[in-house]
């Protein structure tokens, strides 16, 4: 049985995953808007990984006993300056949720629940690809500055991402 206190943070942080869904959501509506259909296309993948994820702890939840609630969920942005600036927003953001996914791991130590601190361990490892897949994208969208075809380059390289499951 998931302790009270751990089962409360757990069901924050599938309201944080579902809100990082609904913000690459968003950041693919915007892409979209500007005919930036592989850009669109990145981030459509990136919310059905993180729905993927609030899932997964869904589950979790209830695989030991508790029961997860539905917490109200934020609206995103809906606008950005740049191609640029949505992938450095995409990069802090991911480092936020990087620090949210430590205090659970945290939390759980701290409640001494080993099953939920080995569970916890998979979002870990998957931050780490998060933060490097959304810094390489920012490091891509700096080189290729202003340039229109760099950009064209770009935009048709992140379309070719697919969803794994």
């Amino acid at each position: 049985m998931l302790s009270v206190k751990l089962s409360e943070a757990m069901n924050v942080q599938v309201n944080r995953e579902i809100y990082s869904a609904y913000l690459y959501l968003s950041m693919a509506s915007y892409f979209d808007s500007l005919g930036l259909k592989g850009s669109a296309s990145w981030m459509k993948v990136q919310f059905r990984e993180e729905m993927m994820h609030a899932m997964k702890m869904y589950d979790y939840l209830y695989s030991r006993g508790a029961r997860s609630v539905m917490l109200p969920i934020e609206a995103p942005p809906s606008d950005w300056e740049s191609p640029l600036a949505v992938f450095e927003h995409t990069l802090a953001h991911e480092k936020n949720v990087t620090g949210l996914i430590k205090a659970l791991v945290e939390l759980s130590r701290a409640e001494k629940d080993t099953d939920a601190e080995k569970f916890l361990q998979w979002f870990v490892k998957e931050q780490v690809e998060e933060e490097e897949s959304a810094e390489k994208q920012v490091n891509n969208f700096k080189k290729a500055g202003d340039s229109k075809e760099g950009i064209k380059e770009l935009d048709e390289a992140l379309g070719k991402r697919k969803f794994k499951e």
